[in-house]
């Protein structure tokens, strides 16, 4: 494509200085509810945010993507290629010429015809030392004349290519002055690189004479005689590992053929002297391995050595790419690379993570904790509870009811009055006022039999409270997360956060986990609490400290709400130790129940959300629920939010 002119001097072309400005930016949001569910399902925030990058997300491909990308443009290159190019197309040329000059010869009765065709005859079996050998030989056929010239230029360009990349197309009509030209540039490198070994003080203004003489054979334009020993040396140990990956009798046949490169061995010789230094130079460079290569696709030097710095490249960027080293970040990716290896749309999708990498960090989503690590910020947690909540009024929407629920609760704080029951009261009975305006009325008309009236029904009045104090229990014990319970436990209590703190803003939340022992939390030690192996299911201790919570808030409507799945397996002792046993001890039934009374004189009734069909934790909590003149909801995983949320709701309005 290219750029349209347009009146006024403007134009309209494909964008290249950076990433594309129109580009859709990164979302935020969904990268985020991802991370949250990695790091409430027990993953850290760093860990999260690793793995998300590795998926990527619905429109970028992810580092694992790319990394599976690169190993099969990888396995692609080994498959389809092989090393044994230079040789085959030597022989090839080689066999033409010989057939060429057998015919110029054969119609000739001379005997130097015949004696030509006899030191044809007799030339060597390998390729190297039959070119070797008609070295000085003066050919007849023109052919043949013309092939034996195109070998020692093909070697020429070959061997140029494997050690500066783009020579063998510069050097497609080479004459004697370029051969010239060359040979004195490798001369004056070998100068160069010599001194610098020596360490010249000159060698800056060495440099740049040797550039402004030899610049036009380094189109990468080193600044420095540093940079030019970076890109020879990793040309050059590409072409050494090419000939590490050929059998001893290539490697043999090439170094053979080489000294006929342009038909001048000091090119073989000053080639061999550079890479001697450039090996001492940087010994870091990788100068030993080898690869196998088992396609039909044959490769000269000039694209062996290639195909080998590009799979060093592959490998590189395979590194880059797994981020597994001490201080890794996605700016250390090589772009240029990565699109040269694999498109454009790999730079595209590697440059969009790094965005969506430094946006998460930028808008302050997370931040160090004052243990130095890294945590989801308050910032981060409210969008993760917006979207809960998000998820929870949906829900809601839907639902057409609980199940297995049981209602007792109050209504509630009673002002010691009563008042007649209309349709629609859900407030408790007066129960001694209704019995008495029975017997009244039964009186009244003469009737000896008591019975009653929908009339005679009074009501507990009570007032609404203007806020409430609500105490969220949640069952940390390892059956929640080995039956996959925690992550929606997680959720819930991040809805109901998030509702109270944008909604119902006077309300007083108390998040409380119990395991062994019971303990009040804030939200971002619960979302970031990980799974562990425990003994307990203490809600004993978990009820004591909700009571403590609702008597801080003695104006607040209180509201307990409890998630487990298991039946009280733990109390605690005086002392504070919490003892455990199965099947749980009458003194834990015992001490847990009195806590139940306890927060039911406080008027709080306990809704709990039974986990799991377990006979004897159904049993207890409808205890649970009797005694507090509360109720049992048993709601499926995906509902357990939506559960919880509309019983605080419900409980609310009353």
């Amino acid at each position: 494509m290219t750029a349209v002119p347009l009146p006024d001097g403007y134009s309209y072309g494909p964008w290249h200085d950076g990433p594309d400005p129109l580009a859709p930016p990164a979302d935020l949001r969904d990268a985020l509810d991802e991370i949250g569910r990695d790091v409430m399902a027990g993953s850290s925030p760093r860990a999260a945010l690793e793995e998300l990058l590795r998926r990527g997300t619905d429109r970028t491909a992810g580092l694992d993507e790319l990394t599976r990308r690169l190993w099969q443009q990888r396995s692609r290159i080994q498959r389809r290629n092989n090393l044994d190019g230079t040789l085959r197309e030597v022989q090839r040329l080689l066999q033409e010429a010989l057939d060429a000059e057998r015919r110029e010869l054969f119609p000739d009765p001379d005997d130097e015809a015949r004696f030509r065709e006899a030191q044809l005859d007799a030339l060597p079996p390998g390729t190297a030392a039959a070119v070797n050998e008609l070295s000085e030989y003066d050919w007849r056929s023109e052919q043949g004349r013309e092939n034996y010239q195109k070998i020692r230029d093909l070697l020429g360009q070959e061997l140029m290519e494997s050690r500066f990349q783009g020579m063998k197309q510069a050097l497609q009509n080479a004459g004697p002055e370029d051969v010239e030209r060359i040979n004195e540039m490798l001369g004056d490198l070998n100068d160069l690189l010599a001194a610098h070994a020596q360490g010249a003080e000159d060698i800056q203004e060495r440099f740049d004479a040797f550039m402004d003489k030899h610049g036009e054979f380094f189109p990468e334009n080193p600044q420095n005689v540093e940079e030019l020993i970076d890109a020879l040396a990793a040309r050059s140990a590409a072409a050494q590992r090419m000939l590490n990956s050929m059998s001893a009798e290539q490697r043999a046949e090439l170094a053979e053929l080489t000294q006929q490169a342009f038909g001048d061995p000091r090119l073989a010789q000053q080639l061999s002297n550079l890479d001697a230094q450039l090996r001492a130079a940087r010994p870091g460079e990788d100068w030993t391995s080898s690869e196998r290569f088992r396609g039909k696709n044959p490769l000269g030097m000039g694209e062996g050595a290639q195909a080998m710095a590009d799979l060093a490249e592959l490998d590189a960027l395979a590194e880059q790419l797994s981020q597994s080293y001490p201080g890794a970040s996605l700016d250390d990716i090589d772009l240029e690379a990565l699109e040269r290896q694999l498109g454009k749309d790999a730079g595209v999708d590697a440059r969009r993570l790094s965005e969506l990498e430094r946006e998460l960090r930028r808008q302050g989503l997370f931040e160090r904790a004052a243990d130095g690590t890294l945590r989801l910020s308050p910032k981060a947690l409210r969008r993760l509870g917006e979207t809960a909540l998000s998820d929870i009024v949906n829900a809601l929407r839907g639902k057409t009811g609980d199940r297995e629920t049981e209602s007792a609760g109050a209504a509630g704080e009673p002002t010691g009055a009563s008042r007649p029951w209309r349709f629609g009261d859900m407030q408790p009975w007066d129960v001694p006022r209704t019995i008495r305006n029975a017997v009244l009325r039964t009186v009244s008309v003469g009737e000896s039999a008591v019975r009653l009236d929908v009339e005679d029904v009074e009501v507990v009045e009570t007032e609404h409270r203007s806020r409430a104090a609500v105490a969220l229990l949640v069952d940390t014990s390892w059956s929640m997360v080995q039956e996959g319970r925690w992550l929606p436990m997680k959720r819930t209590a991040l809805a109901l956060h998030q509702l109270i703190s944008t909604r119902f803003r006077n309300d007083a939340l108390q998040l409380i986990t119990f395991g062994r022992y019971a303990t009040s939390v804030e939200l971002p030690e619960l979302v970031g609490l990980e799974g562990a192996w425990e003994q307990g299911t203490n809600a004993h201790h978990a009820l004591l400290l909700a009571g403590r919570h609702l008597r801080r808030h003695p104006d607040a409507q209180p509201v307990v709400l409890m998630v487990t799945d298991g039946e009280p397996t733990a109390h605690l002792e005086p002392d504070g130790e919490a003892v455990f046993d199965y099947p749980p001890q009458p003194r834990t039934l015992h001490k847990t129940l009195s806590e139940v009374d306890r927060l039911a004189k406080l008027g709080a009734s306990v809704t709990v959300f039974r986990l799991g069909d377990d006979p004897r934790l159904t049993a207890f909590v409808d205890v649970i629920a009797r005694r507090s003149g509360g109720r049992v909801v048993a709601p499926d995983l995906d509902g357990l939010g939506a559960a919880v949320v509309g019983d605080y709701l419900r409980t609310r309005r009353r």
